[in-house]
């Protein structure tokens, strides 16, 4: 109950956070040092809900609240800025559809006659344009170079549903795992998949780690990220599934996802293949290097 409480202060804004459990230090922020702004219920509701960011103290800011303290930060007007926000939330929400951004255009425009996918979908965007991370972009970084478990299960539980909608639209029959190349104690990838409890089979597919490893965030140019995905991936031989569904944490080029596509496509005889990511790249080829 005290925990409760305590997010619900941090949401508000009344008090900040310090640290990591089992010590975690709390304080309260003074009120009379912070400037009130009122918003118009509109656009209140809006960034109650997706607004969300972390500054370089670690610290957590939410909605209408953490918007304040943001542009307060960057010299920023408020009302201009919050208008902005609401304007581009407004132009994402339209290509929205079942909760998702469908982003198959990309990957045709990425590999042309080489794609391998049919379809590419993300829960949200990795980074939007003026306003940088977006709320599950933030969420994901953290939840991977913090290692933290129970940020990793929140956001299962977020894409959980509209993953679900999914699978049930495109009759989906088999999931692939996208594995992880930085080695960590606590792997992204293996959390999402046991949180999210998906009843289908799971196709096997292994990383292939050589001496010295080359993560594909690390690669700039879609040539490199293609070859190394090619190179790198092994895939488990006669598949009898027909509509498969690829789950990756992140996609910025789209070659992982691709890549293992095109070698299922190879030896085995599938109607489709799907491609999902919990963040994705706003531009046709973009270098997600943080996750």
């Amino acid at each position: 109950m005290i925990h409760r409480h305590l997010k619900s202060l941090l949401e508000d804004g009344l008090i900040k956070k310090n640290g990591k459990a089992p010590e975690v230090f709390y304080s309260a922020i003074n009120k009379k040092n912070k400037k009130e702004y009122i918003f118009s219920d509109k656009i209140k509701n809006v960034l109650d809900k997706e607004f969300y960011f972390i500054d370089p103290k670690g610290l957590e800011f939410f909605g209408s609240n953490g918007f304040v303290v943001w542009c307060q930060n960057r010299g920023f007007n408020i009302r201009k800025k919050s208008e902005e926000f609401l304007k581009i939330y407004k132009k994402y929400k339209k290509v929205r559809k079942n909760n998702l951004l469908d982003a198959s255009s990309k990957i045709q425009k990425t590999f042309g006659k080489k794609q391998c996918v049919k379809k590419l979908f993300y829960y949200d965007f990795y980074s939007i344009e003026i306003f940088g991370k977006t709320k599950i972009g933030q969420r994901l970084l953290y939840a991977k170079q913090s290692q933290d478990k129970k940020r990793i299960q929140e956001i299962a539980k977020k894409i959980k549903e509209s993953l679900d909608k999914l699978i049930e639209v495109e009759k989906i029959d088999s999931v692939v795992f996208v594995p992880p190349t930085v080695p960590r104690g606590i792997q992204f990838m293996k959390i999402l998949e046991k949180s999210l409890k998906l009843k289908l089979p799971k196709i096997k597919v292994k990383k292939i780690i050589s001496d010295i490893r080359v993560p594909q965030k690390t690669l700039k140019k879609l040539k490199d990220r293609v070859e190394n995905a090619d190179n790198t991936f092994w895939v488990e031989e006669n598949i009898n599934f027909k509509n498969i569904l690829i789950i990756d944490d992140a996609v910025g080029s789209g070659a992982s996802i691709n890549q293992i596509a095109c070698k299922i496509k190879k030896n085995n005889d599938v109607k489709k293949i799907v491609g999902f990511a919990t963040t994705g790249s706003l531009n046709d080829f973009e270098v997600i290097s943080e996750v």
